[in-house]
């Protein structure tokens, strides 16, 4: 039977990316749901050619313009949130792919968790802002966790088949972005449209201004310490600028098991999809001698301070990542916007994380809290 398949955000860089994944593999996946925020365009078109039983737009007012262009293909329309995470409950769905963007993509986790719903995850900011709270609800409804983005699936797949063996370390990669190797004085005066440009990927603006930050690779560290079980110093981050080598695993007895491969979202998408299966995919093939070179250097913290931060965040605990989460997404919005410049970003974070309210032992209401008052002294810090 096919694998029915909820895409929360599937007018984003990964949802695309997922539809391309289905169109390639007809004979194992299908569409059932489709949600995006306010890309009602994109939403509709997508509906109109993979049929799901429904679709979720978050913006409520362009409810009548998605309704009124699917009534004719007899698809069900709902708007918001809540309609979002209730549908999630619906029986037909096999697996839900979390592809919303920061911490809009916590509520929805929790609630296919509450369902029972087998889990895709690229939205790495749910296990950054409640890590421990996803973790042990998934573990209570016995969940399975999924990762998607290219470096959690890597360690993923290196781990199969390692069940009884510890791990002693990982390595996560990270490209170093487009001002790898750059100097303070550039990186003061480095504009949005440099910053967007990142050399090896795909991705959406937020993600690679995290990315040309390098606190995309801290939000990364947080996230493989709740999904792998590790403490902030079994993970290792090493800039690769080739991004061949995906992350790698250090055993105890010293080996280490790498997943290498061309830079391409779709491969551990379709991985997650059709886990522990590997389907054939079309597309071009790694050639070794394309690649006669393959780099390693330690990170630059000096000039790219928030992969500290995202380790300070990670050591303190608490609602802490939270607090660094949503400063970071106030920050990188601003930036976008012009109003601050790139050196701004981890300034602000830490202002937030050095004022905001801490928690030791927070639940849903107190992340939700933390991330309020977080925004609310951020938008005031960014103007």
């Amino acid at each position: 039977m096919k694998k029915r398949i909820a895409i929360l955000g599937s007018t984003g860089s990964i949802g695309t990316q997922a539809l391309e994944v289905i169109r390639q593999q007809p004979d194992f996946f299908e569409v059932e749901v489709l949600s995006a925020n306010n890309n009602a365009g994109l939403l509709i078109s997508q509906a109109i050619e993979f049929r799901p039983n429904a679709v979720v737009i978050g913006a409520e007012h362009l409810y009548p313009k998605v309704a009124s262009a699917l009534e004719p293909h007899n698809i069900k329309v709902y708007a918001g949130e809540d309609a979002l995470c209730q549908i999630i409950e619906m029986e037909t769905i096999d697996m839900v792919l979390v592809a919303l963007v920061g911490y809009a993509g916590l509520r929805p986790t929790l609630s296919a968790i509450a369902a029972g719903r087998k889990i895709a995850i690229a939205n790495k900011e749910t296990f950054v802002v409640a890590g421990e709270l996803v973790t042990r609800l998934a573990s209570q409804k016995g969940v399975n966790l999924l990762p998607v983005d290219s470096e959690h699936s890597a360690i993923f797949q290196c781990l199969v088949g390692e069940y009884k063996n510890p791990v002693e370390k990982i390595y996560l990669t990270a490209s170093g972005g487009p001002f790898r190797g750059k100097d303070r004085e550039f990186l003061g005066n480095a504009n949005k449209s440099e910053a967007l440009k990142h050399p090896n990927w795909n991705m959406g603006c937020k993600v690679t201004i995290d990315s040309a930050t390098l606190m995309n690779k801290g939000l990364e560290v947080i996230e493989a310490k709740w999904l792998f079980g590790l403490s902030a110093g079994q993970i290792e981050v090493v800039v690769h600028p080739q991004s061949v080598i995906h992350s790698m695993v250090q055993f105890e007895d010293g080996s280490i098991k790498a997943q290498m491969g061309l830079a391409d979202m779709k491969l551990p998408i379709q991985y997650a999809f059709s886990y522990p299966d590997r389907l054939k995919t079309p597309g071009p093939r790694f050639n070794f001698t394309d690649h006669p070179e393959l780099t390693f250097e330690k990170p630059d913290i000096q000039n790219f301070r928030c992969l500290n931060l995202a380790y300070d965040a990670l050591r303190t605990g608490g609602n802490m990542p939270c607090i660094m989460n949503a400063a970071n997404e106030v920050a990188v919005n601003a930036y976008l916007k012009d109003k601050i410049g790139f050196l701004d970003i981890p300034g602000i974070i830490e202002t937030c994380m050095g004022n905001v309210e801490f928690s030791v032992q927070p639940e849903y209401k107190v992340y939700a809290e933390t991330d309020r008052m977080t925004r609310e002294m951020a938008t005031t810090i960014t103007g």
